[in-house]
């Protein structure tokens, strides 16, 4: 949902670079970029890809109107011909990327683009902006889900997200990686995410008794009775005026549903007596909602605990990430084209992480045909094809002695096309289909690539082509 015209939504080194590129010349000559990311936040196992229809939407409405030129002519360092050049400008190229709801691992490319240099290059900021924030919401809000062992997770963060896309597209983000609501409307309007909400601490104040607020309630919305019992007192006032109105209102109606939410206070033991009063009420089928900032860690601690609830709505720490609030995706050139050949490129650092993988990569995951499980991820050339009739022997890029030998597997490729000569070729699923896809892939890991701490790290390895081709390209210092 694109709300302005995002097109100068970009770092401007972007278009320092793309006049650059104008006036030498070099604006034609075809480049080859990945995105990829370092670590995966919170030292978890895996991340989960997300924002690639944001990414689409950019592309296709990519133009540079005339406000936006005659804001850049006010600059006074681009050329005229450069302006009359973004006049017409539009994305040519092509892009692969993995679609969103993927489980993805460092150093694998999860979107490459192949474009004109001044157009891949512009795109680099918005890209990055896309995928990096909803793939580390999608992470974030999948860890919560799984902690919460089954039950029910509602994203409840808008007001303390950073700005109404964190808020739109974080709703998105989280319902990928696994919620099962959001408060947000908006996010229900646009996406088909789930609305969800019942009162606040105001409702009850209303009123001239938490009672009487109770009652209130139950009348106006009898099917979606969930009464918010820790504004004055859980268990002195809340609980049993809460069992009150329903016995009250509900009962004589003859609905059994309804619930109470706590927001403060020991989850853990305030939960388990409230569970203790409301079943010795009768009122067997009521379900406890918690929603008091609650995080994995919490979540893991107060079930391990004994916390009677049924679902939660999580707040703060899944719509910015709070614990880890940054993904680190990056965007670097890893080829270019001269006379119809592919030429690759590699970018040194002293630190070893930040070497980068080169050329133009096909991502393949290798699954056991017995089990269906993910074994591995195996990047090679783009012209390397893994056949599966033969066995293939894989090996740790930096650790080469460490070798493995599959058997029996399936090699599904990861990148699939999403532009091809600047058309959309690709039709973005639906957000359930999306959420659905991720749920179905996240089983396909081992859970010791799911623990929370210290999981396996799961291989990314290179194809011995991939592999001599980088190493060549570091003994002649990348050129």
């Amino acid at each position: 949902m694109n709300i302005v015209n995002n097109t100068l939504l970009c770092d401007f080194y972007e278009l320092t670079m793309a006049n650059g590129y104008f006036e030498l010349g070099k604006g034609d000559e075809i480049a080859y970029f990945d995105v990829f990311f370092r670590k995966v936040p919170d030292g978890g196992g895996f991340a989960i890809a997300a924002g690639l229809e944001q990414v689409i939407e950019y592309i296709k409405e990519l133009n540079f109107t005339e406000d936006d030129i005659a804001f850049l002519r006010g600059k006074g360092i681009f050329s005229e011909g450069f302006l009359e050049y973004l006049k017409g400008f539009r994305f040519t190229g092509d892009i692969y990327a993995v679609p969103e709801g993927t489980p993805i691992f460092p150093g694998e490319p999860i979107l490459t683009v192949r474009a004109p240099s001044i157009e891949a290059q512009f795109i680099e900021t918005f890209i990055l902006l896309a995928l990096n924030h909803q793939s580390l919401i999608a992470t974030k809000a999948n860890r919560v889900v799984r902690a919460s062992a089954g039950r029910a997770v509602a994203e409840f963060g808008s007001r303390r997200a950073q700005g109404a896309d964190g808020a739109i597209l974080g709703a998105r983000a989280a319902y990928i990686g696994g919620c099962a609501a959001t408060a947000c409307t908006v996010s229900d309007k646009v996406y088909g995410i789930p609305a969800t909400g019942t009162m606040a601490h105001s409702w009850v104040q209303m009123f001239d008794s938490e009672y009487e607020a109770f009652v209130a309630y139950c009348k106006t919305y009898p099917n979606n009775a969930t009464l918010l019992v820790d504004t004055y007192d859980v268990l002195r006032s809340g609980v049993p005026n809460a069992i009150r109105a329903f016995r009250e209102v509900l009962v004589p109606m003859g609905i059994r549903k309804c619930g109470i939410r706590l927001d403060s206070g020991d989850i853990t033991y305030l939960t388990k007596k409230a569970r203790k009063m409301l079943d010795e009420a009768g009122f067997t089928d009521c379900k406890i909602v918690v929603s008091n900032s609650p995080d994995e860690t919490i979540t893991r601690a107060t079930i391990l605990q004994g916390a009677k609830v049924a679902s939660s709505g999580v707040g703060e720490r899944l719509i910015t990430a709070k614990s880890d609030p940054v993904f680190g995706g990056v965007y670097k050139l890893v080829a270019v084209e001269k006379d119809g050949k592919i030429l690759p490129k590699i970018k040194i650092s002293e630190n070893p992480e930040k070497i980068t993988n080169p050329h133009f990569k096909k991502v393949y995951r290798i699954f056991d045909k017995d089990n269906g499980m993910a074994t591995a991820d195996l990047m090679t050339v783009y012209d390397e094809v893994v056949d599966e009739s033969k066995p293939l022997e894989l090996f740790d890029p930096q650790q080469t002695w460490k070798r493995k030998v599959c058997e029996n597997f399936v090699a599904r490729e990861l990148l699939v096309p999403i532009f091809k000569n600047g058309e959309c070729v690709y039709r973005s699923p639906s957000v359930d289909e999306i959420k659905a896809y991720c749920k179905e892939q996240i089983m396909t890991l081992w859970d010791e690539v799911k623990r929370f701490e210290n999981p396996h790290s799961y291989y990314v390895d290179l194809s011995e082509k991939l592999w001599n081709i980088k190493h060549e390209l570091l003994e002649k210092g990348g050129h």
